[in-house]
């Protein structure tokens, strides 16, 4: 599949990667993916971005997703979820940050067993599945090739923190495709 992709979404992938080794994180997330679109100059999905003014708003999005992290990963609709429930995950965060620290929910930095000399980051089942469905929105939009501009409405087309995230900023799957390609969600004109 990584043959079908253009300079500038292969490019996003490998700052997704270097983003994740920045952080210590011992794999690569959609997160990565997220941010590695919002750092790019020059392509279709900054493009997208900067019309939507996401790219202005990056560092409350990085925000926003530290804070999905410290909750586990849990999105604000799983907090609001909860909450119905009579369950306060705010409580519940500050409560295991008091006895393990700051931070204790997130995904482990550390990398397991290969602790140290981890030199490859596997992409998660999210990222994958984020690769894939790129594929299919290419294929949907009768591109020839998977650009950026696809890894961008893939990460807006699945449920999960990062189209939480932005969608709190102000961007959204209908969005970025009416300025991509000029048209709703339902491909009319």
């Amino acid at each position: 599949m990584f043959e079908r992709f253009t300079k500038d979404a292969r490019a996003v992938v490998s700052d997704a990667v270097g983003l994740a080794e920045r952080a210590g994180a011992p794999v690569v997330d959609t997160d990565h993916l997220l941010l590695a679109l919002l750092d790019r100059e020059g392509s279709r999905a900054s493009f997208a971005l900067g019309a939507l003014g996401a790219r202005d708003r990056r560092k409350s999005i990085e925000q926003s997703l530290a804070a999905a992290r410290r909750r586990g990963g849990l999105s604000a609709a799983d907090a609001d979820a909860l909450a119905g429930l009579g369950i306060d995950l705010s409580a519940i965060v500050s409560r295991v940050e008091e006895a393990h620290g700051v931070g204790a929910l997130a995904p482990a930095a550390g990398g397991g067993r290969n602790r140290g000399r981890l030199r490859h980051r596997p992409l998660t089942d999210g990222a994958k599945r984020t690769l894939e469905r790129s594929l299919r929105i290419a294929t949907g939009h009768r591109d020839r090739h998977i650009g950026d501009e696809h890894l961008l409405l893939a990460l807006l087309a699945r449920p999960g923190i990062p189209a939480e995230v932005l969608a709190e900023h102000d961007v959204t799957y209908a969005q970025v495709d009416r300025v991509l390609y000029g048209e709703d969600a339902s491909g009319t004109r």
